[in-house]
């Protein structure tokens, strides 16, 4: 299976707002409507954070949204996946794996990247368990009511 990203632009933004989850994951992420009008102005923690939204495509079809964002300057984590959801006619088929690799395919391959950040409802077990399956690590804390969890790219050496 081969997932595309495209970014968002004013040809596939109405099919990416059509985009919806099940009934009973409507509380776990944002709407793609929302997330769209966010990635306009970004946000402040220890310096900007750029956003990049996008569809993910499989042999031409939109399946899903991811949305991710860099501040490169962050003591934490440099990148950070803001959202990421399936549309509910193709949820258990793989997909949200797929889109998580190109995402973090494409941040090893930024050296600027050292640590990626995640986060989503604590009750949200299906994320849980994707995202441990990737690497990412809960370090027990709460990020504005959400769990977070932190996948460590590139070690970074402390000179005592």
């Amino acid at each position: 299976m081969s997932v595309t990203l495209k970014p968002v632009t004013a040809e596939n933004w109405r099919a990416l707002i059509k985009l919806k989850v099940r009934e009973d994951q409507n509380g776990f992420v944002a709407s793609n409507l929302y997330s769209i009008a966010e990635a306009q102005f970004g946000f402040e923690d220890e310096g900007h954070w750029d956003f990049y939204p996008f569809g993910a495509y499989v042999d031409d079809e939109l399946v899903g949204f991811v949305m991710y964002c860099f501040n490169f300057n962050h003591s934490r984590f440099q990148a950070f996946i803001m959202r990421l959801m399936v549309d509910e006619r193709f949820q258990g088929k793989g997909y949200g794996r797929a889109i998580m690799q190109q995402v973090l395919d494409a941040f090893r391959a930024n050296e600027q990247v050292k640590n990626v950040g995640i986060s989503y409802e604590p009750h949200n077990e299906g994320a849980r368990k994707l995202y441990a399956s990737l690497g990412f690590v809960e370090p027990g804390e709460m990020l504005e009511d959400e769990t977070l969890a932190v996948l460590n790219l590139r070690y970074i050496m402390v000179k005592s």
